[in-house]
């Protein structure tokens, strides 16, 4: 009971159906509800959204689902607020929510370019914005803001992708120490090559699959739980003295 008594707020956790390919936030979803976490569950994908809340509901967990496009900051407060009102409380934030363009640069667009870094790096802005204040009244708080190995590194086949992951990562840290003495934690999660939802298709043939394989020193892709333990020790109590800092989760690929 890692995080008992705890209220999560997660976004982009829609895909957390048991029996279904879980996305990271899905999976953080269940991991923190297994641990004693009242988590609300948000993404723009409503119908699955429901399911996966019913199916924590539904396994004895307290986890609701809210519609939340991270890119609209009354949305964020809005969820905020219903989710203070709910539980009285609100002490993790992660921000999971994430889409993926690949493009050479010559090929990428205006549109594909504003969208990468409006869902991951205004998104976690925004969301770190509005929960500042319900965490400050708490006495502090985790916010984990997933970032990725390619914010770290330099993507091969998506270079908006990487930008925005590497907005994600800078700007925790300056979160990180402007909060620092408000008890307000600010870290980030990179994670290597994993099979999610948004990389399925992507991962899907053979001979991708294979040149990542290679790449990665364990020979295996990671899971979306081999992510969420590692958001799990950030979101605790464990992590007390953690913040500003980069918890790469990758089968060893970029210690290469």
């Amino acid at each position: 009971m890692r995080l008992e008594h705890k209220v999560a707020l997660i976004t982009g956790a829609a895909a957390g159906v048991p029996g279904e390919l879980m996305g990271f936030g899905g999976a953080v979803a269940h991991l923190f509800v297994r641990e004693g976490a009242k988590v609300v569950m948000t993404d723009v994908k409503d119908e699955v959204g429901e399911r996966a809340a019913a199916a924590l509901r539904e396994g004895g967990g307290d986890a609701r689902y809210l519609h939340l496009d991270v890119t609209c900051a009354s949305q964020w407060e809005n969820a905020i607020e219903a989710t203070v009102a709910a539980y009285g409380r609100l002490d993790v934030l992660v921000n999971s929510a994430g889409i993926s363009v690949t493009s050479r640069v010559e090929d990428l667009s205006e549109a594909e370019w504003d969208a990468e870094l409006s869902v991951h790096a205004k998104g976690v802005f925004l969301g770190t914005r509005a929960v500042i204040p319900a965490m400050r009244e708490r006495g502090g708080g985790s916010i984990v803001n997933i970032s990725s190995i390619m914010g770290i590194v330099g993507s091969p086949a998506a270079p908006a992708y990487s930008a925005a992951k590497g907005a994600i990562r800078a700007f925790t840290k300056s979160a990180a120490i402007q909060y620092a003495r408000e008890n307000i934690r600010v870290n980030s999660v990179h994670p290597g090559y994993a099979d999610t939802p948004l990389t399925r298709e992507v991962f899907a043939p053979e001979r991708v699959r294979e040149a990542l394989l290679r790449k990665t020193p364990m020979r295996r892709l990671g899971t979306a739980m081999d992510i969420a333990y590692g958001i799990l020790y950030l979101a605790s109590d464990e992590s007390a003295f953690v913040t500003g800092s980069e918890l790469v989760i990758d089968g060893g690929m970029t210690a290469q």
